[in-house]
């Protein structure tokens, strides 16, 4: 039987380790719902050491519970329109959100979130998936919803995401 000291030690251990992910966007609004739908799909068949978590519309309201968690890596998804085939999935880096016109349909800049995430955590990761649609209750286009699919078996075989190219890298 394990005593208190490394029950409380091995709970320490493990919240050194959380990874989250972190989806953003309207479910309202087609394609923007690629991150909720990816949190839904955590909710509903978790993968053990990760947290998921909704930031919806407004995902600045969710940064003091992000802080709590003290993830060592967090995961955004959100749909970015980038000029490519509708479901195609890339890594952003903020130089690429701050020099690009990225459709957001979010209050603030998400150059704003990805600074206050980079200061929570040590690892951010920010995977855009191409909307093909993202006008009030457009349907969520098949290729997105397979991108989702995609994004959770990185997850759920624990891959780090380094095949997934880079949206300013040559491979595009």
């Amino acid at each position: 039987m394990l005593s208190a000291e490394e029950i409380f030690a091995a709970n320490e251990e493990a919240d050194r380790n959380r990874q989250v992910v972190f989806g953003i966007g309207s479910v309202l609004r087609g394609d923007d719902a690629a991150g909720p739908l990816l949190v839904k799909k955590m909710e509903d068949a978790p993968v053990e050491g990760w947290v998921a978590v909704d930031g919806g519309q407004t995902p600045e309201n969710d940064l003091g519970y992000l802080r709590r968690l003290t993830p060592r890596r967090l995961l955004l998804v959100d749909a970015a329109a980038m000029g490519l085939e509708p479901g195609a999935i890339r890594r952003l880096r903020a130089a690429d959100v701050a020099t690009q016109s990225f459709i957001t349909t979010h209050t603030l800049p998400i150059t704003y979130l990805l600074g206050e995430l980079e200061s929570i955590c040590k690892e951010v990761i920010f995977l855009g998936i191409q909307p093909s649609g993202t006008e009030f209750f457009d349907p969520v286009h098949t290729r997105v919803l397979a991108a989702v699919d995609v994004i959770y078996q990185y997850i759920a075989k624990g891959d780090n995401f380094e095949e997934i190219p880079y949206f300013n890298d040559e491979r595009n």
